[in-house]
């Protein structure tokens, strides 16, 4: 659900999403999702073929509670990595689109992640009336930009307060806030009374 949170993947992007997962037991687990009304299925007549997968209404309405489960997680499990541990910063940003986000942080952010080997990607998180939308694609538009290494978000998520080379261009303090929030999910929502 997590990584359909952003539009239509194909087959062979939700396997790299999810590393370990058998071919079959992800082929079944995504059918059973689909005979749920979780999920629709699109196969497309080309060569090799092509599959996608995307959220129904249904599907989208568990969001909220994808942003629970990251809540907690943020709160209760986040650690800093074990060496040689990989993070998905963008698995943590689409984890976030079912997080209940304060009207004050309304607009469009981008936030640019450069990673040492598989180079940068590019996401767009627009906040609107206590919701949170995601995609991988760069901000044209952006109200706030937050951009810098793999490294330097993952120290945000481990060391509040912590900024170390990420950089903020347009209005920095509603991506101080975004930031703060994504950190710390349910205690910072909770508090501001959302």
């Amino acid at each position: 659900m997590r990584d359909l949170a952003g539009g239509p993947r194909r087959f062979v992007e939700l396997q790299r999403t999810l590393p370990g997962i058998s071919t079959e037991q992800m082929r079944s687990r995504l059918n059973r999702m689909v005979a749920d009304d979780l999920l629709t299925r699109s196969r497309y007549r080309e060569v090799p073929p092509r599959v996608d997968y995307e959220l129904t209404e249904r599907g989208r309405a568990l969001l909220p509670v994808v942003g629970a489960l990251a809540r907690w997680g943020y709160q209760w499990a986040w650690s800093p990595p074990r060496p040689g541990e990989n993070i998905d910063i963008g698995a943590i940003l689409r984890a976030a689109t079912g997080l209940v986000m304060p009207r004050s942080l309304d607009g469009v952010f981008e936030i640019a992640v450069t990673h040492p080997e598989r180079g940068r990607f590019a996401y767009t998180l627009t906040v609107g009336d206590g919701a949170l939308d995601y995609s991988e694609r760069p901000a044209d538009d952006a109200d706030a930009r937050i951009s810098g290494p793999e490294r330097a978000f993952v120290e945000v998520f481990s060391e509040p307060g912590s900024r170390t080379e990420l950089e903020v261009s347009g209005d920095e303090g509603l991506a101080e806030s975004l930031i703060d929030v994504l950190r710390d999910g349910a205690r910072r929502t909770t508090a501001a009374g959302v």
